[in-house]
């Protein structure tokens, strides 16, 4: 297996640096992400010694729980050490994937206590972050806590405070800010490749029954098998329903909607691609447009949130877009606009397309000139051409960039690499407490905008409300 996964990361490399010689259009020839790739490959080409395995606890094993262990495994030294799920079926499922000797439980704290638990993965109901992630820190134990970090903005500062505190790694899970693609991009911005940045507009829409969180429920959920006592412990009293168990994205008792969802994917590869420290002011709308199913966040919904001039970029003005039921079949496309062009992001993929001012100002055409008398007009074209060289006339043009990312690549797999490790060597990671924070305090504020159809003052600074 270990001559496998090497020649395997040798070949990766290999594409990686076609692909980079291939795709700059420009002077940028060097993949911004290459070395670091390169590096961390080379590192998990040597043998894992003992003292280097890793052992995780998955806190939470539903879509997303399954979708994070599996990939955690393929990071090398990486075992899994214990599962836990309030749902009977997923403990069932656990066994039935890893072995009955697997330990499984259904308290999070009794996985929590286990000695041989290095790491764990929480990937539960957003309600329940904030406390998990404060129990697992005071255990000793490293977190890889799914986004949004937090579901309210209070619970951020002793999440933040805590981490610092505990001395352990903490992870948030928005794995497109370790992209190859994304490093890319943030390097094309800061070369100055599409001149000053105005405005970002990101999208992610869906158009299916499961993108939109309609998920399978078992036959056999009720409050015993889904330990629905303990699931509300941390919100108000509510009769068992084996929706806001099984769909909790879609309520806000339980979940934070497509801001906290989508959103904040957004969010977080914007903040890394431009180096922001957030918004200072937000605004959200949105409506029930096709998924009435009893949900009480909506299925559509935008937000405008502005960014100020600062020492790390422009004033720039974000749009953020999710909607349910789009005609367009789903896409995920984040668009940096600058006076210079476009840096279009699509999953792992770039492109920038150029529109360059000319020198000259605009003269006749569709202009106001041509209202002008005809002495008028004579004169001040003699002017111009006397001022304006024909060159300077002109448009400038600029070779497009294309950069796509080696097929099978995963960002899912780079961001579990990049927090193991950080175990391992002690360098930091991307996403910290305090990146996730500084994303999820922006996604929640679109909910409360949206809920109190008000604007919402930020001050991204500070991490602070106004």
């Amino acid at each position: 297996m270990e001559n496998h996964n090497s020649a395997s990361r040798r070949k990766f490399l290999q594409k990686l640096a076609a692909t980079s010689l291939a795709a700059a259009a420009s002077p940028l020839a060097a993949l911004a992400a290459q070395g670091k790739a390169e590096e961390r490959i080379l590192h998990y080409e040597k043998a894992i010694s003992p003292n280097d395995k890793i052992r995780v606890g998955v806190i939470g094993y539903g879509v997303q729980g399954h979708f994070d262990l599996t990939t955690a495994l393929k990071v090398p030294g990486v075992e899994l050490a214990g599962i836990c799920d309030l749902y009977t079926g997923r403990i069932d499922n656990a066994k039935e994937k890893f072995g009955n000797e697997l330990y499984t439980t259904r308290n999070y704290k009794e996985l929590l206590d286990r000695p041989d638990i290095d790491a764990v993965i929480i990937a539960t109901t957003d309600c329940w972050h904030a406390r998990i992630v404060l129990d697992a820190l005071a255990k000793g134990k490293h977190v890889y806590c799914e986004k949004p970090m937090v579901y309210k903005i209070k619970e951020g500062y002793p999440v933040m405070a805590a981490a610092k505190k505990a001395g352990k790694v903490l992870q948030v899970g928005s794995q497109r800010v370790s992209s190859i693609g994304y490093a890319k991009a943030k390097e094309l911005l800061a070369a100055g490749e599409i001149g000053k940045l105005n405005m970002v507009n990101a999208v992610y829409d869906r158009q299916s029954s499961i993108g939109a969180w309609e998920y399978t429920i078992p036959k056999d959920a009720n409050a015993l098998t889904t330990d629905w006592d303990r699931f509300i412990e941390v919100t108000e009293k509510m009769a068992f329903d084996a929706k806001k168990f099984f769909w909790w994205r879609a309520f806000k008792e339980v979940g934070t909607g497509v801001a906290g969802d989508l959103f904040i994917h957004l969010l977080s590869g914007t903040h890394f691609i431009t180096n922001s420290k957030g918004p200072e002011t937000i605004f959200s709308t949105g409506q029930f447009s096709y998924w009435k199913d009893g949900r009480n966040m909506p299925d559509v919904m935008s937000g405008v949130l502005q960014y100020p001039d600062c020492a790390e970029h422009a004033a720039f003005l974000m749009t953020l877009q999710v909607n349910f039921i789009s005609g367009t079949g789903g896409q995920e496309i984040i668009q940096l606009v600058g006076s210079e062009g476009v840096i279009e992001v699509k999953g792992n993929n770039i492109t920038v397309k150029h529109s360059l001012m000319p020198e000259a100002p605009g003269f006749g055409g569709y202009d106001s000139l041509f209202t002008f008398s005809k002495s008028m007009q004579d004169e001040m074209q003699k002017e111009y051409n006397a001022k304006w060289t024909a060159e300077q006339r002109k448009r400038k043009t600029k070779e497009d960039i294309v950069f796509k990312a080696p097929a099978g690549y995963d960002d899912h797999l780079d961001h579990f690499t990049n927090f193991f490790d950080s175990i391992r060597t002690g360098k930091p990671v991307i996403e910290d407490a305090e990146f996730g924070f500084r994303a999820a305090a922006p996604a929640l504020s679109c909910n409360e905008s949206y809920f109190t159809k008000k604007i919402v003052k930020w001050d991204p600074v500070n991490m602070k409300l106004k």
